[in-house]
């Protein structure tokens, strides 16, 4: 005889034996209905009997004596259901396996359809975020680019709680994942960068991959936010964290009982966010935000985002946020921290081949780039690479042919272009049998300078008081009309009226504010010239820090920060950096089209005059100490700053005074988030300098373009540390020729960078021929035993080596 089959228990007595389990646990009680509704196990009067009953455990209870009066079938695709629409009943999940639920065959051929609220919200969300983020907003709201045709990954450097490195992020679905976590109890991504390093390109893919179901996380609902929008609220305003997730992104439709919001407070880590710009929040003492601890408690939005970083609210949600770099931000709540660093020349490579379409255009732009390191640099970062690409493209449609400049380019000429571009489509396009033979920067700016004015106004303004976003009705006051709001400037927030239109406008990128508040600077012929320098004094060493790798691992008090509109000085600084160019000797010949001849020249000697006074102050403050290389000076952030400027200018004066005022033997600039473009603004003052030097950059990010931009100065180098700074073995090819020609070298550091054997033998090469050489410092690299070879061979050799790591 054949073994008996296991006799299966019939779904009605498991709906009977479960009953007070079910009516406990079962929540989606409509999709329920829909369900068996459509399928005909229910009829209308059904419904409305069961939608009668006053609470939810009622409602389960009605159903469940409907589907047992129907009969087994009924109360198998009742359970069937369930099965199906996980999401709705994750609370149930556990009880279909401990039954062991398999459906028949019959009941299998059912359709199920998700109406649950929670599954519709989360699909409606992934609609609208797919919307949002499937394009890139290039020149206003002509031209639009889709982000899958156009997006680049760039460095993403781990770091651990004290900013050393833990390497590099594969790619961007692996952000979310554990890797790297330093701080299990913290629950927020922290995303530092620079200017224009692609912090928002970046979110706005992670939010792209989740739409399209991509993204490598379990969450079912992204709500996404932009900082700055939280300076708009006024004081008074309140609202609770319904309101807010609600409200600022897309509300649930069909949810009577509010499920949708109750399962976000049951599985926070079902919910992913993330804000923008946190450096944007205008606010005097961020960190003494009062947290709420109650998803019930109306409260003002800042300090119901406070508490959502901080985990008071929905404890457990996954955050994913990013500021500018030295933004201070509470190291208790940072879980994982990520530095970009910009595009590698490999993802330059691929940026150069998906901006242009025509191989001749690659070919231009490439050969172009290689023959200057300092622009390479400055196209590492992603901002400022857009916008030499874009004015390439556009000015090489209008012009007979176009260039990029030949003389060292500056942050200024870069703005300046685009600009140029900006203005130069108010004029309709020639045809391109009709290209204009010639190109006249002056002319566009001259034709283009009411415009130019009331942007210029409307950017001051703003950093006058903060402001980010405007109001149709303040863009007109500083003069603006319609049609210059298509020029390119300008774009909508995204947040519209009653009547359609868009509301707020802001600048494309906060830094094209900071270029255009400086143009109104120049500009203005009403105020007294002394007014250019208004916000180097707000910025003259307003934070006494050094440049620390502890520098962001802050504490939860902030009393003794000075008042500020912005949470950073950045925005202010590079105002400051291109009044510096504008007002350059190199571009008196445009601005002399735009301002008063004699106004400039007096402008012109007032910047020279303050910045020579203040560098000789600078310079005479910065904390000295004697260590084994000398007099040792470890820089402020503002010395930086002081170099960038310096440049822009473009005065050798200036950078003689300054090279004659570095009375140290040796400069620490560790840690100080110097790239590859700063490294043009520093061989710019060093090179005038006599004696010798010893400069510490490691822990940077110049790369090889930077090693290619100090190249003059290394020859009064005496101690080169240029450890953690993705260094490759091109940059080693630079060092030996260079230190090998003039051997006064004695310290060199490469750790912790990406040299591989063929640059362990030009460092081999380096420690022969350096007799003054005596500390070497190579580990940490890509280096096998080939190249292990060539150094110990090296080192054998050397009568002045004694320290190598």
């Amino acid at each position: 005889m054949g073994q008996r089959e296991e006799v299966r228990p019939s779904c009605l007595s498991l709906l009977t034996y479960h009953r007070e389990l079910l009516v406990s646990r079962l929540r989606s009680v409509a999709c329920i209905l829909d369900n068996l509704l459509a399928s005909g196990f229910v009829c209308e009067e059904d419904v409305e009997i069961v939608q009668r009953t006053a609470t939810k455990m009622d409602k389960v209870r009605k159903i469940l004596e409907l589907v047992q009066c129907k009969g087994e079938e009924a109360c198998e695709y009742f359970i069937y259901i369930i099965y199906k629409v996980c999401d709705a009943y994750v609370d149930l999940q556990p009880w279909l396996k401990d039954i062991n639920f398999n459906p028949s065959s019959e009941v299998a051929l059912l359709d199920v359809v998700n109406t649950d609220p929670i599954s519709r919200f989360s699909e409606k969300l992934r609609r609208g975020m797919s919307q949002d983020t499937s394009f890139i907003m290039s020149y206003g709201q002509r031209e639009e680019t889709r982000l899958e045709e156009l997006y680049t990954d760039t460095l993403m450097e781990l770091l651990n709680d004290c900013n050393e490195s833990l390497g590099f992020l594969e790619s961007l679905h692996t952000l979310l994942g554990d890797h790297a976590d330093f701080n299990p109890q913290g629950e927020t991504i922290s995303v530092m960068g620079d200017a224009g390093v692609g912090k928002s390109i970046l979110l706005q893919k992670l939010q792209n991959l989740w739409s399209n179901k991509e993204l490598q996380t379990d969450a079912i609902f992204f709500f996404k936010f932009r900082c700055r929008t939280f300076s708009l609220f006024k004081d008074s305003e309140q609202m609770s964290l319904r309101e807010l997730l609600f409200k600022h992104n897309c509300c649930p439709d069909h949810d009577p009982d509010d499920e949708v919001f109750e399962f976000i407070l049951r599985f926070p880590e079902k919910v992913l966010f993330t804000f923008d710009g946190y450096d944007e929040i205008q606010m005097n003492d961020l960190m003494n935000v009062a947290e709420v601890g109650s998803t019930d408690v109306k409260a003002h939005p800042l300090q119901l985002l406070i508490s959502l970083l901080c985990g008071k609210l929905l404890k457990g949600s996954q955050k994913v946020l990013t500021a500018r770099t030295g933004t201070e931000i509470q190291s208790r709540v940072i879980r994982k921290k990520v530095a970009l660093r910009g595009f590698s020349p490999d993802h330059l490579n691929t940026y150069i081949h998906l901006h242009f379409k025509k191989q001749e255009h690659r070919e231009l732009v490439s050969v172009q780039l290689d023959a200057s390191p300092h622009l390479c640099g400055l196209c590492s970062t992603p901002l400022f690479c857009w916008i030499v690409f874009k004015s390439f493209r556009h000015l090489h449609t209008m012009h007979d042919s176009f260039h990029l400049p030949d003389t060292c380019i500056t942050l200024t000429d870069i703005f300046l272009l685009l600009s140029e571009v900006f203005l130069s489509r108010s004029a309709a396009p020639a045809p391109s049998l009709l290209k204009k033979s010639t190109r006249c920067a002056s002319e566009t700016f001259r034709a283009g300078l009411r415009s130019l004015t009331a942007f210029a106004k409307l950017a001051l303004q703003g950093m006058e008081r903060g402001s980010f976003i405007w109001s149709q009705e303040q863009m007109s006051e500083c003069g603006l009309t319609e049609e210059d709001l298509s020029l390119g400037f300008l774009r909508p927030v995204g947040e519209f009226d009653a009547s359609g239109g868009a509301a707020t406008f802001e600048f494309l990128h906060v830094t094209l504010q900071s270029f255009l508040a400086a143009f109104a600077l120049v500009l203005d012929e009403q105020a007294p010239a002394g007014s250019i320098l208004k916000f180097f004094t707000e910025c003259s060493r307003k934070r006494n820090t050094f440049c620390v790798p502890f520098q962001v691992c802050i504490s939860g008090s902030s009393k003794s920060r000075e008042k500020n509109p912005f949470a950073t000085n950045e925005h202010l600084q590079f105002t400051n950096l291109f009044l510096c160019g504008l007002l350059s000797k190199a571009h008196i010949g445009l601005m002399e089209h735009l301002v008063s001849p004699m106004l400039l020249k007096k402008k012109r000697a007032l910047l020279k005059s303050y910045l020579s006074t203040s560098v000789k102050s600078h310079l005479h403050g910065l904390p000295h100490y004697d260590g084994e290389e000398g007099k040792k000076v470890h820089v402020l952030p503002n010395f930086l700053w002081m170099l960038r400027c310096i440049f822009e200018t473009g005065s050798r004066d200036i950078a003689q005074t300054t090279a004659r005022g570095i009375k140290a033997d040796f400069i620490k600039l560790g840690y100080c988030n110097v790239f590859s473009g700063d490294c043009t603004a520093i061989n710019f003052v060093l090179q005038h300098r006599h004696k010798v030097l010893g400069l510490d950059m490691d822990n940077n990010n110049i790369s090889d373009y930077g090693v290619k931009q100090l190249k003059p100065s290394f020859s009064k180098m005496t101690v080169v540390r240029l450890c953690v700074n993705q260094l490759s073995d091109s940059s080693i090819e630079v060092l030996a020729e260079e230190l090998c020609k003039h051997k006064v070298v004695e310290i060199l550091g490469l750790y912790n960078n990406h040299i591989t054997d063929v640059g362990a033998k030009l460092v081999a090469q380096i420690i022969q021929e350096c007799p003054k050489l005596r500390v070497v410092k190579v580990g940490k690299n890509r280096i096998t035993g080939v190249g292990g070879r060539y150094l110990a061979s090296a080192i054998q050799r050397s009568s002045s080596i004694f320290d190598v790591g």
